[in-house]
């Protein structure tokens, strides 16, 4: 493992590391401190999240590294003074105090550029690609100081610009999600995106319709849920060795785990959903369809969450017997975005964490049998639906902490379609490749849109080889039984 650890250091050099800074006065207009809302705390225990954009860029080091960065850096800079909080630091007080983040007259984030000897069109290819060489394209975050009362301060967000010569650009992005949720960080990556394609093509940028709000008093807590989730946290810390969990870098990269991308097209979504409702329910019509909330997003994540539990029974013993597993529980969690679902209103805009921590936990000769996928299906269905419900958001927020906490037999899954990642455009056209590096770090798959066609999902994972060989193998078999 050591040596292709090195073999992966060995195709990337890094030529230069710089600091983006705030444009000039941006401190003028903001607070010296954000505090974070209950939909934040929660988030304090995950490790950074890790994103990398691949677009072609059929062009020269001395282009990239002459017009292409500085272009970048500009427009960062420019997008960073409206998503200021990014440029600051998670500040972790020893408890009492309650974590926030620090801002100050000299916030701004490491801007590393590289560039890289890999295979480009194998990277933007489907086909497994190693963790190692995927962690590569995304820098690190700067190591946490520690001041003398012994609060932790810890840099939110790092950016990476890699080269393959001649062929492609990747953006790699690093950033703490107690900051923002993928929702905010997305239309911050959309909106630098935007002004870097504006100052490319001399045209003005066009995002004042959709300027994040910072305020923190629109998330109101009349249930009291901030003082629970502290709770949990500050004994966390007391139990753990490190000052605060979350300026973690994560594990290291498993060298045997390589990320796959797997593709569900519209007409694949279409017969699937069509099949889950014969299964659900002797009705087939629309309404009854729409009744059963059996949305892309919910046949995707149970008929992937049903191969990887099947794959991993596989791997384990004869998958046909009961005596070695039981009956025992599986569990899926995922999360749902609450800016329109809460009794008060929260601006579509809103940067920072706005979302639902929702479990679903399903025996497992439910999940194994014939209709196992319907199954998942309905309960996640059932579960969205619940949203909709007077009472039905934030139900178990108070369990947040505890849950992440235990999360280990947890399926989750990250992303989603709706955030349309793949029309994050520089100026370069739309990405050919997006991926979720982070997904490898714990028991999760991404869910994101795709570039080919609209309607259709690309599911990435995180497997070893022998396990991504007998997953593709049944994720095939079963599309061909719908």
């Amino acid at each position: 493992m050591a040596g292709r650890e090195k073999s992966y250091s060995n195709m990337i050099e890094i030529i230069d590391q710089t600091r983006v800074f705030l444009p000039p006065k941006t401190e003028d207009s903001r607070p010296s401190a954000l505090p974070l809302t209950f939909m934040d705390i929660p988030w304090l225990l995950l490790y950074p999240m890790q994103r990398v954009y691949f677009y072609d860029f059929p062009h020269s080091t001395l282009h990239f590294t002459n017009s292409a960065i500085p272009l970048l850096k500009r427009s960062l800079s420019a997008a960073l003074g409206r998503f200021y909080p990014l440029a600051g630091s998670l500040a972790s007080p020893p408890p009492p105090g309650k974590p926030h983040i620090l801002l100050s007259h000299s916030d701004g984030i490491i801007f590393t550029t590289a560039i890289s000897t890999a295979d480009y069109t194998e990277l933007i290819s489907d086909k497994p690609q190693y963790v190692g060489l995927l962690h590569s394209l995304v820098p690190p975050l700067p190591v946490p100081r520690v001041e003398d009362d012994g609060t932790t301060v810890a840099p939110i967000l790092a950016i990476q610009a890699t080269l393959f010569p001649d062929s492609g650009l990747c953006i790699g992005a690093r950033h703490l999600h107690v900051a923002a949720d993928g929702t905010a960080n997305n239309h911050f990556l959309k909106t630098w995106a935007s002004m870097c394609m504006a100052e490319l093509e001399g045209q003005p940028a066009r995002i004042e319709k959709s300027l994040p709000v910072h305020d923190r008093n629109v998330v109101k807590d009349p249930n009291g849920i901030e003082p629970v989730l502290l709770k949990d946290w500050f004994s966390i810390l007391e139990d753990n060795s490190s000052p605060s969990p979350s300026p973690n870098p994560g594990p290291s990269p498993n060298m045997d785990k390589a990320i796959a991308t797997f593709t569900l097209s519209r007409d694949q979504i279409s017969r699937l959903k069509s099949w889950v409702l014969t299964k659900l329910s002797p009705a087939t019509s629309e309404s009854e369809l729409e009744l059963l909330h059996l949305s892309t997003f919910s046949v995707a994540c149970a008929y992937t969450w049903v191969c990887l539990i099947k794959s991993k029974e596989i791997e384990r013993c004869d998958p046909s017997s009961d005596r070695d597993f039981g009956n025992i529980i599986y569990r899926f969690g995922f999360v749902a975005d609450c800016r329109n679902r809460l009794e008060y209103p929260i601006p579509m805009t809103y940067f920072g964490n706005c979302l639902d921590l929702l479990p679903i936990t399903l025996e497992r000769v439910v999940l194994v049998g014939t209709h196992g996928v319907a199954s998942a299906a309905g309960a996640i269905g059932a579960k969205v639906k619940e949203l909709g419900r007077e009472g039905g958001v934030l139900k178990e927020a108070k369990r947040s902490i505890s849950m992440f906490k235990n999360a280990g037999d947890f399926v989750s899954v990250a992303g989603s379609p709706r955030q349309r990642t793949y029309e994050t455009n520089f100026g370069w056209g739309r990405p050919r490749k997006v991926l979720l590096v982070h997904i490898d770090a714990s028991e999760c798959f991404s869910l994101l849109d795709s570039p080919d066609e609209e309607g259709c999902v690309e599911i990435g994972l995180a497997l070893r080889k022998e396990s991504m060989d007998t997953f593709s193998t049944l994720f095939q078999q079963g599309l061909n039984s719908f």
